[in-house]
């Protein structure tokens, strides 16, 4: 007679089958996870936070757990994290060297962009690097240029209803976000008039790997003193050829 499965195997069942309830349904709850299982939710939240721990799953604003970075990976191929800052630092560096402003390199988690790799600006008055920071991809402009490139349902997803006005940033109707994200399609860049921090304008673009899937975001911060709306065309020309020779690495 097959013997009982002690409680690590039955823990590492959980947590498998959490992995496919997560590629089923793309947002998972507590309580969800919990009955799903047959399991207390105080189970359910340290399993998830487990998987979260490691990537495979990321918890948006509204307390749902999403596939994170390392599910996305194993499901449809694609450079690491660390590979990418590896692979597309010298290009962070040359847009730096291009513009003389911060620049950064971020990845989408959820509905907000983990920044992964910076160089900063060497003027006395500069961007600091945001380097590990996660901040809502609607107010960034990485974040905007990669959330553009998610279908409506990825969309919707991520943004199932109207966001209020929170310390993270103002209220912003879904309406209002798409409008944006049809305007970023558009022009091939995105931009941040102060929207993630008073003082700062930003510029991104995203980054492609082989199959012409948007994989990260490129960005370059600047003082808004230093920064007019006029100015922007000429940072994202050169925001964009970073991206594009950032792409053909991948």
């Amino acid at each position: 007679m097959q013997n009982k499965p002690g409680y690590p195997v039955e823990s590492a069942d959980n947590v498998l089958r959490l992995l496919l309830l997560l590629s089923e349904r793309r947002q998972v709850r507590v309580t969800d996870a919990a009955d799903f299982l047959g399991v207390a939710r105080s189970t359910a939240h340290r399993l998830l936070s487990t998987l979260s721990n490691r990537e495979f799953a990321v918890q948006d604003a509204h307390k749902s757990y999403r596939p994170g970075p390392a599910f996305e990976r194993i499901v449809i191929a694609g450079p690491s994290t660390q590979d990418m800052r590896t692979l597309l630092h010298r290009h962070v560096e040359w847009l730096h060297g291009e513009l003389g402003e911060t620049c950064h390199l971020m990845v989408l988690e959820g509905n907000g962009v983990r920044f992964i790799d910076c160089v900063e600006a060497t003027r006395v008055l500069r961007i600091g690097s945001r380097t590990g920071m996660l901040l809502p991809a609607h107010y960034t402009s990485g974040g905007k240029a990669l959330l553009a490139e998610l279908s409506a349902d990825q969309l919707t997803a991520l943004y199932p209803r109207d966001l209020a006005d929170s310390p993270a940033g103002p209220a912003i109707r879904r309406t209002a976000l798409r409008r944006q994200l049809a305007t970023v399609r558009r022009r091939g860049y995105a931009t941040n008039f102060e929207e993630s921090e008073r003082g700062i304008v930003a510029v991104g673009a995203c980054v492609r790997d082989g199959t012409g899937r948007a994989v990260a975001g490129l960005a370059v911060a600047v003082p808004s003193v230093r920064c007019g709306r006029s100015d922007v065309p000429a940072l994202a020309t050169v925001v964009r050829a970073a991206a594009a020779a950032a792409t053909a690495d991948l």
